[in-house]
């Protein structure tokens, strides 16, 4: 019951808010989109990484060839 209390204040709160009416220029625009894209693309990349890195180690692991036995004299 807490949480429905908490979550009308909060749904109050964000109604009565009023807009900023704040400017952004071209260059800060830009700076935030290009932080954002290198932000996905650091993420995509780590993710690439932890996926492929397992495969790799599995295929050399497929790939070696069993020591051939030795035959005693």
């Amino acid at each position: 019951m807490r949480s429905a209390a908490l979550l009308a204040v909060f749904c109050t709160l964000l109604a009565a808010a009023t807009p900023a009416l704040a400017y952004m220029g071209p260059g800060a625009g830009l700076g935030m989109l290009g932080s954002l894209f290198a932000l996905i693309g650091a993420a995509l990349v780590a993710l690439f990484g932890l996926i492929v890195l397992p495969v790799r180690m599995l295929l050399k692991r497929m790939r070696k060839t069993p020591p051939t036995p030795v035959e005693p004299r």
